[in-house]
């Protein structure tokens, strides 16, 4: 399965090696794809240089196990997300773009509410709901 990673997974699991960082390598030893664009990077390592730069090291280590590409460029009509502020809307196209069959993000505020929901073919999970997806 290949699986976008939001901004915020990237952020979590490159500042510590906590639950996220474990959820990520069992992902990829589990044989699925890891996949971000340069948006959702540039973003997550921005986040991590300003409250954490200590971990741009291991940040750069996890990226190594990633499937990058520049910024996708990907209009996404309004009526397939309309309650996604503007900011969001380019990780949900780029999740599109790239063939992924989910979008992984722990954004509630923004995201909650399409939680489950598969939108030009994928599905946004959190990652409780894509760990309980998995195991079941």
């Amino acid at each position: 399965m290949r699986i976008f990673l939001d901004a915020n997974i990237l952020f979590s699991a490159g500042k510590s090696d906590g639950a996220m960082r474990c959820f990520l390598g069992i992902l990829k030893s589990g044989g699925h794809t890891l996949v971000a664009d340069a948006y959702v990077l540039e973003k997550a390592r921005r986040n991590l240089e300003a409250k954490f730069p200590e971990s741009l090291k291991d940040f750069e280590v996890l990226l190594n196990q990633l499937e990058s590409s520049a910024t996708l460029r990907y209009f996404l009509p309004p009526e397939i997300a309309p309650e996604l502020p503007g900011k969001d809307r380019p990780v949900l196209a780029a999740a599109i773009q790239s063939r992924c069959h989910v979008l992984l993000t722990g954004d509630k505020t923004h995201f909650g509410p399409l939680y489950g929901k598969n939108l030009e073919g994928i599905t946004i999970h959190s990652p409780a709901s894509l760990a309980s997806q998995l195991s079941s």
